[in-house]
């Protein structure tokens, strides 16, 4: 028998909060300039999500880039300062222990894309016209 604990859950309230803020004061920190480094400098860097684990102890910030070529060195080069990173949100964000921070490239688009190729494949199409057409018949 399974209990409400074992569950599956979500990030809670606090983690959603806390890395939504975090997203804000590492976005804040590349729109400034502040760190000097051709790398960094030369990309054009987005922060669609920072997700913290339950004890809020790591953030993990996924980037997007508009030159995908760009990645790996700007992941590298992001982590080489992550304790700048984790000084500003120190400084922005209300919390007992600055989180260590650590960069991982958004995969979601990918994603998107993989699920929109699978949902247009002929086999795909066919079941889901098969499936609308037995609705419509029921319905009548």
């Amino acid at each position: 028998m399974k209990h409400k604990q074992d569950a599956p859950r979500g990030p809670s309230q606090r983690q959603l909060r806390v890395g939504e803020l975090v997203r804000h004061a590492i976005a804040e920190l590349l729109r400034r300039g502040e760190i000097i480094d051709p790398v960094i400098e030369s990309a054009i860097i987005t922060v669609p999500e920072v997700r913290l684990s339950p004890d809020l102890k790591i953030a993990t910030a996924y980037i997007s880039l508009h030159d995908e070529t760009q990645e790996a060195a700007v992941i590298k080069a992001l982590g080489k300062y992550s304790g700048l990173f984790r000084t500003e949100i120190a400084r922005k964000v209300n919390l007992k222990f600055a989180p260590n921070v650590r960069f991982r490239p958004d995969e979601t688009l990918e994603a998107a894309a993989k699920i929109d190729a699978l949902l247009r494949r002929p086999e795909v199409q066919r079941d889901l016209a098969s499936r609308y057409d037995s609705d419509e018949t029921d319905e009548d």
